[in-house]
Parts: structure tokens; C-alpha cells; sequence
């Protein structure tokens, strides 16, 4: 479908289009209250249509090795047609989806019902959590930093991601929650950072116990990260066959090796801000509570690890987590007084990152 666009232009005419997207929200932002008729009407119509790009942009790309490893996932999927598939060894719930989808359908229709399974399950929790506001929420996720590596290189990676956030939706019904918190793990294996977060929220919900161990992690790091670094990787977490997220050029910049101050305060973004709403606003709310003690839980691990070489495969495992702390308090709170434009200057600031880092310091 969008065999039209340069391949070697693709990925920034995504991050392009998101920039039309922001600015769209920007102008209504400043000019509407944000429970004005009209803002409400165009966040929703114009939502809808960011949705279907999303969709269909990633879900009917080309294949192709500028996506890195969807080249790999295309030979997979390959193998299985032909009654030949790869010895699995792990991530069992991706590879058995995969094996149903080669019976039924072609490869260019497997990628795109991933990226509905990718990004679907995002735009369901959004309207769920902010029913007429979804868009602000569904924006930020697929603004993040992570999001479009997730949904065309490290693609059963970013589903697992989807399903644990979907999982969420849930947090009081656990016999629909645990089996999506299981298939998010056995779509990737290192899902299992996150969850085990989760798990032990439910007995210490604390989150001043977990942002004393987030900052004492830091130290931590600072004189003992070469023990740490040794540790996980003799249990396999620097095992080079695990999917690279990024594209080569961005990638280059997030696994340089030392100390990354750089993206540790980029982390502390979302820090900082579960710190600000919860005890300095005083925003109640028992779920943000678990997701921002889950993202200081995931986070923390990547902290003892920054300065290897694939520290950033722990960041991303809190990092797709990082728009939905920001977003859901002023979403759902009332302690902003200028609430719609509030919102708007977060999500120029957030997608700022993104772009700066996606596409200004690529070109470069």
C-alpha cells in the first residue's frame, strides 16, 4: 500500500506525520478548554484517523532490511509455510502464533495483523482509561521513543509490551489478567522483568520504598556496575541473538558504552513525574500507583546495567511505560487549571525527545 513512499524515507515520514498530528493538537490545545464540544469532536475524529494511519503505515510497510529484523521474522514465517520452521527455544506463544498465521494467510497480511495486535490493544486501554480524552493518551504511546522500533524491527517484542499494558485493563478481574501477563511473557521473555514488578506491588504498593531503591541503585551502579554488568550477562542478557530494537543509526547512540546520564535523566522524566503527582499533588489513585512502582521496579534493574552495551534492552522494558506515567494523572486529575493546554505543552515536550533523537540527530 505504501510501496509509493522511498524505503530509505520511511521511518521519518512517520515521525513526520506525527509532528502534523502534534501541531493539529497543539493549535486546539491552546484555543479550546479541554471539555469544549469542539476539542472533544476533534480529538476523537482526528484520533480516529491517527489510529488508522498508525496502523496501516506500520502494518503494510514494506519488507524490507531497512526494518532490520522483520527480514528475519519474513524467513520465519517462510519456514513454517514450507513445513520447516526454526527450532524454537523460547518466546513459545509468538512462534505457535506465528506457525497458525502460515497456514492461513500470506506474510504481508502476518505483519499487518501484528500491528494490530501491537497497536489495537493501546488505543483499547486509552478509551477505556480516559473514554472522550483517549487520544492524548494514544498519542503519547505511539510517540515514545521505543514505539516505531517496537512495531517494525523488535515486533514480538512490542506485541508482549501491548499485552502487558492491556493486561492493566484488568488489575481487579486477575482470571483475565494473569493469562495475558502470561502470553505477554511467553511472546518475550523479558517480560518477565516487568511482571515480577507487578507481582511484588501486591505486597508492597509503597512507591516511597521503591523511589528510595530506584535513587539508591544509582550509587549502586556508579562503584559496583561491573559486577552487575558480569552478573546478567552470564544469565544470557547480552546474548547478541536477542532483537536489536533500534535501527542501526539510532541504535548507535543508545548502546554506546559508560556511565548514560543522558538517559538516565530522560528515565527520570517519569520519575519525577509519578513523584510530583503523588505527593506533591496528591493524586489518588491505586493503579497509577502500581504502574509507577512498576516502572521504578523495571527501571532500577537497567540502572545497574547502564553502562554496558545492551543496558539498553533493560530501558526499554520501563521506557514503554514512560508516557502512560506521564499522561494518566493530568488525564485523569483536576489539579491543573488550564488543563487542555497543560496537556499540550507535555506532549511537545515528550515527542520533543523522540524527534531530536529519531530524526534531527540521525540526519546529522
Amino acid at each position: 500500500m505504501f510501496d509509493f513512499v522511498p524505503i530509505e524515507s520511511y521511518t521519518t515520514i512517520y515521525f513526520q506525520m506525527l509532528l502534523f498530528f502534534l501541531m493539529a493538537t497543539l493549535l486546539h490545545s491552546f484555543v479550546l478548554a479541554i471539555d469544549d464540544y469542539k476539542n472533544i469532536r476533534f480529538v476523537n475524529y482526528f484520533g480516529h484517523f491517527a489510529l488508522l494511519f498508525v496502523v496501516l503505515y506500520i502494518g503494510l510497510r514494506p519488507i524490507s532490511g531497512v526494518f532490520v529484523d522483520m527480514t528475519m521474522y519474513a524467513y520465519s514465517f517462510e519456514r513454517f509455510q514450507e513445513n520447516n520452521p526454526l527450532i524454537v527455544t523460547e518466546d513459545y506463544a509468538f512462534y505457535w502464533f506465528m506457525d497458525f498465521c502460515s497456514q492461513i494467510m500470506n506474510v504481508e497480511t502476518f505483519f499487518l495483523v501484528c500491528a494490530l495486535l501491537y497497536i489495537v490493544p493501546l488505543y483499547i486501554l486509552s478509551v477505556k482509561w480516559f473514554g472522550k480524552y483517549w487520544y492524548y493518551s494514544f498519542f503519547i504511546l505511539v510517540g515514545s521513543l521505543s514505539f516505531w522500533a517496537y512495531g517494525t524491527n523488535g515486533i514480538r517484542n512490542g506485541m508482549a509490551t501491548s499485552f502487558f499494558l492491556f493486561s492493566l485493563i484488568y488489575i481487579d478481574k486477575r482470571a483475565i489478567m494473569i493469562p495475558l501477563l502470561i502470553l505477554s511473557c511467553f511472546f518475550h521473555k523479558t517480560m518477565v522483568l516487568p511482571t515480577m514488578g507487578l507481582a511484588l506491588t501486591y505486597f508492597n504498593n509503597d512507591s516511597r520504598n521503591y523511589l528510595k531503591g530506584w535513587l539508591l541503585c544509582i550509587p549502586i551502579s556508579l562503584i559496583f556496575g561491573n559486577y552487575f554488568v558480569e552478573f546478567f550477562a552470564n544469565i544470557g542478557f547480552d546474548d547478541h541473538r536477542i532483537d536489536q530494537y533500534f535501527t542501526d543509526q539510532i541504535d548507535e547512540g543508545i548502546t554506546q558504552t559508560g556511565f548514560r546520564w543522558d538517559f538516565l535523566l530522560y528515565s527520570a522524566t517519569g520519575v519525577y513525574a509519578g513523584w510530583y503527582y503523588l505527593f506533591k499533588k496528591n493524586f489518588q489513585d491505586k493503579l497509577y500507583q502500581r504502574m509507577f512502582n512498576i516502572y521504578l521496579f523495571a527501571n532500577a534493574f537497567w540502572v545497574l546495567v547502564i553502562r554496558a552495551n545492551f543496558s539498553n534492552r533493560f530501558a526499554y522494558l520501563s521506557w514503554f511505560m514512560l508516557g502512560i506515567i506521564i499522561i494518566y494523572p493530568l488525564l485523569k486529575g483536576d489539579f491543573l487549571k488550564e488543563k487542555n493546554k497543560s496537556i499540550g505543552f507535555v506532549l511537545l515536550g515528550y515527542y520533543a525527545f523522540t524527534y531530536l533523537l529519531t530524526v534531527i540527530l540521525v540526519r546529522s
